[in-house]
């Protein structure tokens, strides 16, 4: 009984099948950054499932998690974005996941907050995270969601500093219902479902 009382909760058994990578910066000025779409819809997913993303490993901060009964490994790597796949080939080397059973969740300026993208595999859309990924992987079949923030108001607007700023009230409403979405497709995800995914979330 006390051992029921006290145990910590147990690590699923059997292997890793999944990596569930979510993408963006290190550190409290980022925080609820449009670039860290990727964080913050991990954090979610962490709470959903009853996980921790608080281990340090692979260049990063993980945990492990049980969705749709597949064990599964949430990352976000720690190494800023530009060098997102020295952490997540690290972790797919350890665990032997190919590249397509690593789910990769960043931020889109082609969408706007509230759509999100999901991809079988693809190009880096010219995104610096996910260019790193598939440079250093070699591979680029790697299943994507990609959550809209929106796209500069203004030609004139530096990229960087429009991806490095906060969402308004209404896009963070936006945000937080796409966020929900992309943890139901994960969970398809994972059970090998991903046209299920698409059909269902794509927008």
């Amino acid at each position: 009984m006390f051992e029921k009382l006290f145990s910590r909760p147990s690590v699923p058994a059997g292997p890793v099948q999944y990596l569930v990578v979510g993408l963006g910066n290190p550190g409290s000025k980022y925080e609820n950054t449009r670039h860290n779409a990727g964080f913050l819809t991990m954090d979610y997913i962490a709470e959903k499932y009853g996980a921790r993303i608080d281990r340090l490993k692979f260049k990063g901060l993980c945990g492990d998690a049980v969705i749709g009964g597949v064990r599964t490994l949430l990352l976000k790597p720690s190494t800023f974005m530009n060098l997102s796949g020295q952490s997540v080939t690290e972790a797919m080397s350890f665990y032997k996941i190919p590249a397509e059973k690593v789910i990769v969740i960043y931020d889109d300026i082609s969408l706007p907050p509230g759509r999100l993208r999901i991809r079988r595999k693809g190009s880096d859309g010219g995104h610096n995270g996910m260019k790193n990924i598939i440079y250093l992987s070699g591979k680029d079949t790697f299943p994507r969601i990609k959550m809209g923030v929106g796209a500069k108001p203004n030609p004139q607007w530096d990229l960087a500093d429009w991806v490095l700023s906060t969402f308004s009230a209404q896009e963070k409403k936006d945000l937080s219902e796409a966020i929900d979405h992309a943890a139901s497709a994960v969970e398809l995800m994972v059970q090998g479902k991903i046209d299920e995914a698409m059909n269902r979330f794509n927008s």
